[in-house]
This record gives C-alpha cells, sequence and structure tokens, in this order.
C-alpha cells in the first residue's frame, strides 16, 4: 500500500463503527463482485465511481459479499501476483473509504478465497490481508475472522458467512452460526453464494440448504445479502428477506425471467431497532439514478425456490425508497 499501512487502519476504522452505534439508525452500502479478468490488479472506472459516491452518501458502514480480486485461476496465481490484487484493491476500494471514516466489512468470495482444494495459498492470503483490519473491540466472535464472524453496530448484529463453495454448509459453521444469530435488534448476515438462485446461468451455484434457511427465520434474521450472481434484485422467499448484489467490475448477468442485464449498482440499507427499515440501489455509471423496482421481474423461479419481489411480498414490511442522498447534495 502506499503512504498508509493496513496495520494502522483498524482502530481508525472501528472507532467510526462505535461512533456509528449511537446513532438511532444505521445507514450501510453493499457491494460486491468488482473483479476483473484472473489475475487483474485493474479496476473499471465503475469501481471508482462507485466508491466516490459511496464516499458522497457517507454510510455508517460499507459490506462486500465478495469476489473482491481476481483469483481462482489455474494454473494457480503466485503469492506475489495474489498481493499485487490486493495491493490494488486496497488502494482503489478499502484506502479511500478509511480516508473518508467510513468502515468496511468484508466475506470472501470465491475469487478471493476459494475453499476448494488447490486453493489454500489464496485463503491464507487472503486472511493474512484483512488481519489488520480485525476489528476487535466491536467483534462478538472473530476466532475465525476474516471469514465467518459477528459484529454489534448500533442496533444490528451483522454475521459474514464463509461461503465461497457450492452446497450446504459444514455442521460446525451452523453451530456457530445459531449461536451468532442471537443478538441485536436487527440481524444482518452475509455471504458470497446465495440461498436460493437469482441469475441465468448460475441456478446450481447456490447453498441450496433448506435447513439453513429454516436457521435464519428460527433465529429471527432480518436479512441475507448475497453475491455471486451479479444482478441486483431484493426479494422474500417464505417470510426471509434476501437481497442479491449486482456487480461492481465484469459480467454482469440477467435475474431468471428477464432478458436484459442487471445494472451495476449499489444496495443501500436503513436500519433501526425495528429492523431493516428501508432499502434501495443506485445504478451507474454515476451511482446516483435510482433503480426501479417495477423493472425487475415480479418474482424469481426455478427449481429449488420461488423469490417474490420485495415490493410486492404480503409477508414483507421492509420498505423500497429511491436512495440516500448524498451529504454532499
Amino acid at each position: 500500500m502506499t503512504g498508509l499501512k493496513l496495520g494502522t487502519l483498524c482502530c481508525a476504522l472501528w472507532f467510526c463503527i462505535a461512533t456509528a452505534a449511537m446513532s438511532a439508525s444505521l445507514r450501510v452500502a453493499v457491494i460486491s463482485d468488482l473483479n476483473g479478468s484472473y489475475g487483474s490488479t485493474d479496476y473499471r472506472s465503475s469501481v471508482s465511481a462507485a466508491i466516490n459516491r459511496i464516499i458522497a452518501i457517507n454510510p455508517d458502514l460499507v459490506i462486500s459479499t465478495g469476489d473482491m480480486v481476481a483469483g481462482q485461476r489455474r494454473p494457480h496465481l503466485s503469492e506475489a501476483e495474489l498481493r499485487a490484487m490486493w495491493r490494488a484493491f486496497h488502494q482503489t476500494v478499502t484506502e479511500p473509504l478509511h480516508e473518508a471514516g467510513i468502515a468496511l466489512a468484508v466475506t470472501p468470495g470465491n475469487h478471493d478465497a476459494s475453499a476448494y482444494s488447490g486453493f489454500e495459498l489464496e485463503r491464507r492470503v487472503y486472511s493474512d490481508e484483512w488481519q489488520d483490519h480485525q476489528p476487535t473491540s466491536r467483534l462478538v466472535d472473530g476466532s475465525n475472522y476474516p471469514f465467518f464472524y459477528a459484529f454489534d453496530l448500533g442496533p444490528a448484529r451483522f454475521v459474514s458467512m464463509d461461503v465461497t463453495t457450492v452446497g450446504e454448509l459444514s455442521a460446525s459453521q451452523m453451530e456457530w452460526l445459531r449461536k451468532a444469530t442471537q443478538g441485536g435488534d436487527a440481524q444482518i448476515v452475509f455471504s458470497h453464494l446465495p440461498l436460493w438462485p437469482f441469475a441465468i446461468g448460475r441456478e446450481t451455484e447456490v447453498i441450496g440448504d433448506r435447513d439453513l434457511e429454516r436457521l435464519f427465520l428460527d433465529m429471527g434474521v432480518d436479512l441475507h445479502l448475497s453475491g455471486h450472481h451479479h444482478a441486483f434484485y431484493p426479494g422474500v422467499v417464505d417470510g426471509l428477506s434476501v437481497v442479491s448484489q449486482a456487480c461492481l467490475g465484469s459480467g454482469p448477468r440477467r435475474l431468471i425471467g428477464s432478458s436484459r442485464r442487471s445494472d451495476l449498482a449499489i444496495t443501500l440499507l436503513e436500519i433501526t431497532s425495528e429492523g431493516v427499515t428501508r432499502v434501495s440501489a443506485v445504478k451507474g455509471p454515476r451511482f446516483s439514478d435510482p433503480v426501479t423496482l417495477s423493472d425487475l421481474p415480479e418474482s424469481i423461479r426455478s427449481s429449488l425456490r420461488v423469490i417474490e419481489r420485495l415490493d410486492i411480498s404480503p409477508t414483507e414490511t421492509v420498505m423500497w425508497q429511491n436512495s440516500f442522498r448524498a451529504t454532499s447534495e
């Protein structure tokens, strides 16, 4: 990193979290899938534009739902190549957010820290890169940080899951999750892979676990955020609110039931002690124009599950609204 070591970021970033904890509500921006081609150390202009817009909006927290760098290549990338990618990510994303006093919480994507055999080096480098960001003063359980961990911020508990492979969670992570979601007035869980399908071509690249869905409902989880499918969709499945994030990098996809590719977008949340009270999204290239929900399918229908659009679900109380205003406006 240039001019700023990652080791100096931890206290400052999570001081911001402690300060935000005193406010009545939280504003959270969610980003995902920022990477380009395998091994790339360059980011599309859309990534910088999105980060600049987030800085203008000035949320209390930014969550990344994974795929921050472009690993998982065969033949494998060297450690030097992996480190170079992470330096580029920090220069493009981590440092500008830090300089603006905005905290960043991450969860691993398959291109960051794949748990499939052969990518052990990538997982080690991912862990190394984020240890200096460990929010020790706010972590509820950080023994597996930065893979799966939990922290409290204001009225909410945020829980990262380690989901970089298709299929059910391990029994140990399920048991940990059961304990980690016992806290906070609002509970927000985030992972890279979604629980159920959203996008064409990725119908099988999901967790696909009804036991996990039941656990979320039993534990009163308010919202599950995911990436990987490169398409924005806020929905509800049997009373559980779910939001699939658009990508900011390459490869936007079509939602199941849609003929057009998703816009690049940032998801915005407002959270109070009542739960998630507002969801919105702004789309590129300026990230100031709101996403119009009526442009999205009324439901996502796959062989695994039906996800109803958030604004038309009779069981959902979360509000859809246009967007937050930027503080500079």
